[in-house]
This record gives structure tokens, sequence and C-alpha cells, in this order.
């Protein structure tokens, strides 16, 4: 495994980690998920990602769980929440970057994970009801009681970035040190074109979510979509509609190509999707999702497929994926 710093924090995460987004407490139960987050661990994983909205709170349940019995220390590890969508009804305050709901997410993401502090917490979306100030100040005040150690943001433009950035400088409060963008051969333009002055400024780390583009990056949609597929999900029609909505066919003609790519150097198509993901030096680790212990060692394989990823190479991957990324 590879180890590489969140952003300019002292914190090494692991280059692959392990997310329970669509799988734990909705997909698979919870002897599936230990051999999951055991084969991920044993591999030389450390970080895993969680959120209070997935599968409505149910997936930390299950990660807390599996954490809790592993006998891993816990210094060995990180685990982190997010909190924006909320878990319980829509009510007011259950949703949101107010105070009141980001502290009693946090407390309740602690319940569920069985962990005394989250080493990351993040702010799943922004929030356009909440200023930034009050966001940045009730983050900062959950390090300071050492219920959190670090905070980030996922979704966030870089224009919100800059505000909060600015925010906690003035004030001396404690900045997020990390953004959770998707990133992918098909969505690509966010993170390497509108956070560049970001980076340059804050050398912000990065957690990318979705690097196979929600599967269609590993070809199984070629041809349809596959029975028991997470795109066949009852509940995931919304997720069907983005991955096969408009443009996929440019998209899945360039997935062939891709496949040949692969060929070429001898891996598989999901292999380089990821290898690709990791060569992005502003990439501080890519969040793998899976539903199967094979699937998820067959990924974690990508880390043999960077060293081949030369400048020509890379190149020709370019000029196959960009004309139909956005």
């Amino acid at each position: 495994m590879i180890y590489r710093p969140l952003g300019r924090s002292g914190l090494q995460v692991s280059a692959l980690s392990f997310g329970a987004w669509v799988t734990f407490g909705k997909q698979i139960g919870d002897p599936v998920a230990k051999k999951l987050l055991h084969t991920a661990y044993d591999a030389g994983v450390n970080f895993f990602d969680n959120a209070e909205a997935y599968a409505d709170g149910k997936a930390e349940l299950v990660m807390g769980d599996i954490l809790k019995k592993s006998g891993w220390r816990r210094s060995s590890y990180i685990v982190s929440s997010k909190a924006f969508f909320g878990w319980e009804d829509d009510k007011p305050n259950q949703t949101g970057l107010s105070r009141k709901h980001l502290v009693e997410a946090c407390h309740d993401a602690l319940k569920r994970l069985q962990v005394d502090y989250l080493d990351l917490y993040y702010c799943h979306r922004p929030d356009p009801a909440t200023p930034i100030l009050e966001t940045c100040r009730a983050m900062h005040d959950l390090i300071t009681q050492g219920k959190v150690l670090y905070w980030g943001t996922s979704e966030w433009s870089a224009a919100q970035l800059t505000e909060a950035f600015a925010i906690c400088d003035r004030l001396g409060l404690h900045a997020p040190v990390t953004e959770q963008p998707q990133y992918n051969l098909f969505h690509r333009a966010r993170l390497e074109k509108e956070y560049a002055p970001v980076f340059k400024a804050r050398g912000l780390g990065t957690t990318i979510w979705s690097p196979l583009a929600s599967g269609l990056l590993t070809g199984k949609y070629n041809d349809g979509i596959p029975k028991d597929s997470r795109l066949d999900t009852k509940g995931m029609e919304w997720l069907r509609d983005g991955v096969l909505g408009t443009g996929s066919k440019q998209k899945l003609a360039a997935v062939k190509k891709l496949a040949a790519v692969a060929k070429s150097l001898d891996t598989s198509l999901p292999r380089l999707g990821v290898a690709w993901c990791l060569a992005n030096p502003r990439v501080s680790t890519v969040i793998l999702g899976a539903s199967r212990p094979e699937q998820l060692v067959e990924n974690l394989g990508a880390l043999d497929v960077l060293p081949r990823l030369t400048p020509a190479i890379l190149k020709k991957i370019d000029a196959i994926s960009r004309p139909v990324a956005a």
C-alpha cells in the first residue's frame, strides 16, 4: 500500500480507501461487510469512509459493529462521517449545516460507529440556508472538544471553499483540510480546473469518490443492466438515470476503447480506471466501493498498474475520455 499526506495536514491516508456508500446496511449483510472491511484492512487500507445518510445511518451501525469487534488498534485506522442530508425525518434542523445539526449528527455518528472521536468529519454538501461562518465555527468547536480531529467538505465550489478559508484565517479557526469530490475519467472538470487555484493556495487534500463512474468504467453496462447489479437495485433509479442518461452512448463507446488500452497493459478496465485517478498528484486517496470481496481485491490491484501509466499512455487515455467528460 502507498500512503499519502492528506493535503498539508500531517494525516497519512492509504492511497486506496474503502467506502460504505450504497452497500453497508443496504445491499449487503454483516458477514459480507465484515469480510470486505477485513480484506481492505489486511491490504493496508487505513481509511474507512461513511456518512449519516448512507442507508439512513445503518451503514455506520454495520461498520461500527465490525470496527468494535475487529481488535484493531484505534490508531491504525481513520474513520469518517458526513453531515448534511440527515438520517431521521425531514423536519427543520434534522438536515443541513447548522450548528445544531452538525453537533447532533456528530454525536449520533460517534454512537453508531462506536468510537470516541471522528478522524474526519465532512460537510456533505454546501448549505445555502446556513452562513458559512456558522458552519466553520461549529466544526472548529467540535475539533477543540476532541470529538473531531480534522474537518472537510464534499462537493463545495471553489468560491465556497475560498470563503471558508478566509473566515477561518481571519478568526483563527481550524480550517478544512480536505474536499471529497467525484472524480473519474468522465467527471473531471471540478477537480482539474475549478479547484486549481485552491490547490495552489491551500494544498487541499482530496478523498475522491466514484472513481469508476458508478460502474460505467467497469464495462459491465456495455450491453445493458445486469440483474442484481447496483443499477438494478430497487431505490437506485436516480443513480441509473444519472449513469445511463444523457451522453451515455458516447461514454459507453469510450469505455470499449479504454478496455483495449487496459488489455494492452495486461490489466483490467476497473484497475485502469482507479490507477488513472491515483496518477493525479492532487488525489490523496481513491475511495473504493464493493459488494463482494473479489471485487475489492480486483480494484486494490490498481496499485500494480500505476507504474505502467507512462506519459504516452496517459495521453492516449486522455484523448479517449476527455471529449465525453464533464
